[in-house]
């Protein structure tokens, strides 16, 4: 019998500035609500970040604590914070928020890696703040820092101190071999839940034969029962992309951080609107959806009541 499928939503990333998308949840207000609309329509998951007020993303403990107290008050849904924070922050305010926060997952980055959002500067907006060009600019000559140093100090902090479980991205095949690494010294244990990525500038391209093979590989190096798969990729590739993923066995991420767009053309409304549509799709596959109960079973995750929000 097939697994039920868990939805991820990352609400609002770090990646898309507000000139993108009227509909980009900016304000703490924005983001507690997207986020619970999310979870109502069927989200387990909620992986989040925070924002200033003029839309540009923030490491800021305070800023994670305007919105997270509302969401678990509103919703039984997974709360999954960045690790990867903003491009440029240093690792220690990438881990601001989960350090204060100490929820039940947060996100961790396999492998350093070229993180070029520059392309995106060819279409022809008006730029609503100064930061956004100059942010988007500044990946050209930017690499993604996360060395084995810096993924060990979050094992530690976050894994050993606050009982943390992860979300391991996998933007690339070598991130999958960086994760085994640490399975074989202990420092991961099974179940553990890896998100492969595809279709950023630097990582591994969306390509379905790209799909199947990291899905082999892990299952390869860790044992088909010893981990949760889920995929997700950036922009147009997102729906039909997670789709595949779905019907190979996958559990699915969706959300504005990852594609602003609902349909060719259309900018998605709502992180709601995205769920909505992936849950049909799914459904309509005659697989069902993972309550979030049942994703915490499945990621052995400490449970809500005992985060710090």
């Amino acid at each position: 019998m097939a697994k039920s499928v868990i939805i991820t939503c990352a609400v609002t990333g770090a990646i898309h500035t507000p000139t993108m998308s009227d509909y980009l949840p900016i304000s703490a207000t924005e983001v507690a609500e997207s986020a619970i609309a999310a979870a109502e329509a069927g989200a387990s998951i909620l992986h989040l970040h925070a924002r200033n007020e003029d839309g540009s993303p923030t490491p800021s403990a305070d800023a994670f604590m305007d919105f997270l107290p509302r969401i678990k008050q509103s919703t039984d849904a997974v709360v999954n914070i960045t690790t990867g924070g903003g491009l440029g922050m240093t690792l220690e305010e990438r881990c601001e928020g989960a350090l204060k926060t100490s929820p039940e997952m947060t996100s961790l980055n396999m492998g350093s890696m070229n993180f070029g959002l520059f392309p995106i500067l060819d279409k022809p907006y008006d730029w609503k703040n100064k930061w956004e060009p100059k942010y988007l600019e500044m990946t050209r000559d930017f690499i993604f820092r996360n060395t084995f140093k810096d993924i060990e100090w979050v094992l530690k902090e976050l894994g050993e101190n606050h009982g943390v479980r992860f979300e391991f991205e996998c933007y690339d095949m070598g991130h999958l071999y960086n994760l085994a690494h640490f399975v074989d010294r202990g420092l991961v244990k099974p179940p553990f839940f890896v998100q492969t990525i595809f279709g950023i500038l630097g990582g591994i391209g969306a390509d379905i034969e790209n799909l199947v093979h990291m899905r082999r590989i892990a299952n390869k190096l860790f044992g088909e029962e010893s981990y949760e798969w889920s995929i997700l990729a950036a922009g147009r590739h997102q729906m039909n992309f997670v789709t595949t993923g779905a019907i190979l066995g996958g559990n699915v991420r969706v959300g504005l951080e990852d594609s602003l767009y609902i349909g060719k053309g259309e900018l998605a409304k709502s992180n709601a609107e995205q769920v909505t549509k992936i849950r049909r799709i799914v459904e309509n596959l005659s697989l069902e959806i993972a309550t979030p109960t049942e994703a915490r079973k499945r990621l052995a995750l400490k449970g809500g009541d005992q985060v710090s929000f």
